[in-house]
Formats: structure tokens, sequence, C-alpha cells
């Protein structure tokens, strides 16, 4: 290359794509909804203002017990355990069970007995592992979450925030074991026994991964899920909805709305050409492509930004497929794509005779320019 021509910062919008949708209305007290795609959060309201959030206490107890507890280790059920009431596995002073057991009995049917049994055998007793859980909650920037139980039964100063919610139930869906059964309409215990989730969308809305649903009188009715289609993952938390029924219909509608915010998108086209580069001696000039389609999930109505580097002058010969420079596909500082971009046709060089019949041709028409008036 004898030169480099940077053609940049070229506004284009690469698909047509439709406006950008308002967030539907919702009922519920607090809720966000946030973009696994580019971290943006898409609608929220009061996200950051601590709140009574109910069993969605249990992600973060199933969180740091399986960080310490190996799952097929079997454990004593503690009499505190056994005394803690509403939603139960109906566990019994003295039983054993497994850890993954009491993981299942946490997160598929929220049963506070399993979540303080599995505290317990985590750290010995409740006033260690509320530290442990608030510990973890500090070192996830959890900034407006505060722990008192393992449960979420209403207690004064045990909050958190949408914001903060929606993070921890990334976390945790990190952790393959608390994953599944975050995720699990149903799941069977080591004695058989069925148990059925409290998550009404499991199953039931399309690409739904997984959540973890709450009800306390301070708490209303609260949930976090996670909903993922094709490339786009969508977290969602509501806080506070006054029904189950307004919970479900206010979580599914915001999921749907997240999901709906993108598009897949061809951001970069094989059949397009991206410039054309002069190789000299009257030839013609050389079509820049991509050497594949790059298809990405991008925001529905917005604009995209290519950045497309390539030679003023390509040496010859030049073959098809020779890469000759670059693209770059931004979403504002977002870099969504990169592409090498290649040589569309090939050039070969010109023999000294066709050279010389160019150059002649050339002196020529600059002696005709001089002497034109």
């Amino acid at each position: 290359m004898r030169s480099i021509l940077a053609v940049a910062a070229l506004a284009v919008v690469l698909a047509p794509s439709p406006a950008e949708a308002a967030a539907p209305p919702v009922q519920a007290r607090a809720y966000i909804v946030q973009s696994s795609v580019d971290g943006r959060t898409l609608a929220a309201r009061d996200a950051d203002t601590p709140r009574a959030m109910a069993s969605i206490t249990k992600l973060m107890t199933a969180l740091v017990a399986v960080q310490r507890l190996e799952l097929d280790r079997t454990v004593t059920v503690s009499p505190a355990a056994t005394r803690i009431g509403e939603s139960t596995l109906s566990l019994r002073p003295g039983q054993r069970v497994t850890v993954r057991d009491l993981v299942i009995g946490t997160l598929v049917p929220s049963a506070n007995d399993a979540a303080t049994a599995l505290a317990i055998a985590a750290a010995g007793d409740l006033p260690r592992f509320v530290a442990a859980m608030n510990a973890e909650a500090r070192r996830l920037g959890l900034t407006g979450t505060r722990y008192r139980n393992p449960h979420g039964l209403d207690q004064g100063g045990h909050v958190s925030t949408a914001r903060d919610s929606a993070k921890l139930l990334r976390e945790a869906l990190r952790v393959r074991v608390l994953r599944r059964y975050a995720g699990a309409a149903a799941a069977r215990l080591s004695n058989g026994r069925w148990v059925r989730s409290t998550d009404n969308l499991v199953g039931t809305f399309g690409g739904f991964v997984a959540g973890k649903t709450g009800h306390t009188s301070l708490a209303g009715w609260s949930q976090v899920g996670f909903a993922k289609q094709g490339a786009v993952g969508i977290t969602v938390t509501v806080l506070g909805a006054a029904t189950e029924a307004q919970r479900d219909s206010d979580l599914t509608a915001l999921l749907r709305f997240g999901l709906a915010s993108y598009r897949a998108s061809r951001v970069v086209a094989p059949a397009r050409s991206y410039g054309l580069v002069s190789v000299g001696w009257g030839q013609p000039r050389v079509p820049v492509v991509a050497p594949r389609a790059i298809v990405r999930p991008t925001p529905a109505g917005r604009p995209l930004v290519e950045q497309i580097v390539i030679p003023a002058v390509l040496s010859l010969p030049v073959a098809a497929g020779q890469r000759v420079g670059t693209l770059v596909v931004r979403d504002g500082s977002r870099v969504i794509a990169r592409s090498p971009l290649v040589a569309g046709e090939s050039r070969a060089e010109p023999s000294r005779a066709t050279k010389a019949a160019w150059l002649a041709r050339r002196t020529g028409h600059n002696l005709v320019d001089l002497v034109t008036p």
C-alpha cells in the first residue's frame, strides 16, 4: 500500500429499524429493565430505592451457601430452621438432608426452612451466615442491599433495590446449579418427592431462563427474571406489585419490551462494496468488500457508525480476496463488529508494452491540455 486513506465516522443506518418504543405502563412500585447486549438500562422506576424484597433474598442465600458446601454433602437440620414458618419443605429437627435438596427447596418452592437450614449448615449459625451474605453483597457492588436473614421474611433493615436484584440474579446464574434450579418449573428431591416452582413465567414465557419470586406484606409481590432470545438477554426486576397477577403481568410486559428493543441486523454485508481503490495504469478501480456477513443484535431506532480504513492506491498485482483494509461498526462508543476488507476483484500487473502505451497516451493528453486555450 502506497498510502492510506481513512474514511471514518460515517453515520449510517445499516438496516431499516423501527423507532425505539417507550416502556409499557406497569403498576409495580419499582422496576428496572437491563440489557446484556450493551449493558444499557432500558427503563426504570425508583430502581435505586431500598425496599423489602422478600424471597429474592434466597438468591444470595443459595449463592453464598454453594460457595461453602458441596452439593452431595449430607447435613443435619437444625431445630432453628424448622421454626421458620410460611413456605416450607416441612423439615424436621435432626433430619438428614443433602445440600442439593436444600438448594432445590430454597430456589424452587422458595421454602423458608430450607433456606435457613442451608444457612446454618454453611456458617454454623445465622449471624455468621448473614454477615457472609452482606460481605458478598459488598463484593458484588450491591450498594443498596442489606440482609438481616437468609429467607427474606419482613425484618427491619432487610432491603434491596431493583437494580441490585437484577445484578444479583445475573451473578447467581453464572453458577450452573443455581441457573438450573432457578429456571426449573419443578424438581425432584432425593427422596423422590417433587416440588414445584413459585415462578409462573417458567415454561410459559418464551425464552425465560430463570428468576426468583418473593412476597411479603412489606415487599408486595416481587420478582426478578432473566429471558433470552437469540443473542439478546434481558433482566427485569419488579418490586411491590399489588397482586401476583399484576406482578406476572408487569414482568411479562417489561421482558417483551426489553427483547423487542433489539433486532438482528446484518451489520457487515459481503455483497456490498465498501469503496473503490485505484491501481493505476488506466485499469478499473478495485471494489473493496467484506469476506463474510456478520449479524449482531442492534438497538431499535438507533443509527450505527462505520469506520472504514482502505488504501488510496493499491500496488499491483492485486488478488481477489487479498486483505486491503478494515471495517469497524460502532453503536456509540461500543464496537459491535470488526471485519477485514478485501479486494473484490483481481488486477494483473500490466506488461511493459501496456505501461509504455498508457504513459504515451497520458503524455499526449497532458500536451494537449497545455496548448489548449
